[in-house]
């Protein structure tokens, strides 16, 4: 869940159309008549389903859509959204469950508007990507088979982009000091205030320690790729391909939001999936060992980045609470979708410093060898 640009999470200003606006939007810059619209929850863009009028539905009969407002922060680089765009076109085109962008009237991917009146004029990046079907992950009662699978789609995922994917603002995605890249953990101490002082600032404070002592050193011994960055509970989206409940057979059917994308390593992208797989878990130490499994029958992780992970997924988990507790403080309004993660993410944070990394790491690594 990305929280602006770079490491300035506080001077992004999220857009704030209201439903008729975003509709004449859609009219205006698509071409397409809504016949319905409603907002979907977002963490700092603006996002709404949009369904428009069906003597309007394009070729293929796509009636559904999502219009993606971008931050004002984030609107500021078009070469970044640009890229993020072209690699979930990419990805699509690879087979991969990928939303796409419906062109704009003047046949471009993306337009630059400006703002309602109350938004001191900024201008936000406005994208009008494809209708993905499916429940997210937080509103099923995972098991083993959907970790596996989600873990084997990031490592393909990722691969699929590493090898095949060229775009000439590629390197837009070196995105140096972005507080969600993972090897950003020590920018945390920036933004710690917003904890107060508790049990759960120090366990914060002793994860950003370890990881500078542990982690940072080591970063160039782990494999490069460009990660999604963001492979959470509520972007990844699934569908059921048996009728049985007790024992329901998934299969994911969309991946949302694109915008936390960067360059980072293999690594990351397991110990993010890990991380926001626990967090509806019934189970979560256990998690850990279907997901890795799944991406290393793609992507088998190296002894340095195996010993890592512990700290990398503590790592996501800090960056999660940290960042929703100072954004929330900035945006009171949108605290209860800021803090979803909170509701359970300190107590899985805890739960694993309480058994300890050898532990955690002794079953997540048996229950992976047990998959071969």
């Amino acid at each position: 869940m990305s929280s602006g640009n770079e490491h300035r999470p506080q001077t992004f200003t999220k857009p704030a159309l209201g439903e008729k606006e975003a509709a004449e939007l859609v009219d205006r810059v698509f071409g397409l008549k809504v016949s319905w619209i409603r907002p979907l929850p977002s963490y700092d863009d603006q996002n709404f389903h949009v369904h428009v009028s069906r003597n309007d539905a394009v070729a293929e009969g796509a009636e559904e859509y999502v219009l993606k407002i971008t931050n004002s922060e984030d609107s500021q680089e078009p070469d970044l959204i640009e890229v993020q765009t072209r690699a979930m076109m990419f990805l699509s085109a690879e087979g991969f469950p990928s939303a796409t962008p419906y062109l704009t009237k003047d046949g471009n991917i993306m337009s630059l508007e400006l703002g309602d009146a109350g938004s001191e004029h900024k201008k936000y990046m406005v994208r009008l990507l494809t209708y993905l079907p499916g429940t997210p992950v937080a509103k099923i009662a995972t098991n083993t088979q959907i970790l596996y699978e989600i873990g084997r789609l990031a490592a393909s995922m990722d691969k699929a982009l590493a090898e095949k994917f060229h775009h000439p603002s590629v390197k837009s995605l070196h995105r140096g000091q972005f507080i969600w890249n993972l090897a950003n953990v020590p920018l945390l101490e920036q933004y710690i205030y917003a904890l107060g002082q508790d049990k759960h600032r120090a366990v914060v404070e002793q994860v950003i320690q370890q990881f500078k002592g542990e982690v940072i050193p080591k970063l160039s011994s782990f494999r490069a790729c460009i990660n999604h960055g963001d492979f959470n509970d509520h972007n990844v989206l699934v569908d059921s391909s048996c009728a049985c409940p007790e024992n329901p057979q998934y299969r994911v059917s969309g991946i949302l939001d694109f915008s936390d994308m960067s360059y980072g390593y293999y690594v990351f992208e397991v110990a993010i999936a890990i991380m926001y797989m626990m967090i509806e878990s019934t189970e979560p130490l256990s998690v850990g060992g279907h997901v890795l499994a799944g991406f290393e029958s793609v992507v088998p992780l190296t002894t340095q980045e195996r010993a890592a992970l512990f700290l990398l997924v503590s790592g996501r988990f800090a960056q999660s609470l940290v960042i929703a507790a100072h954004t929330a403080r900035l945006y009171p309004d949108n605290t209860e979708y800021l803090m979803i993660t909170a509701k359970t993410g300190w107590k899985h944070l805890l739960a694993m410093f309480e058994v300890g990394r050898e532990a955690v790491e002794k079953m997540w690594f048996e229950t992976a060898r047990a998959y071969t």
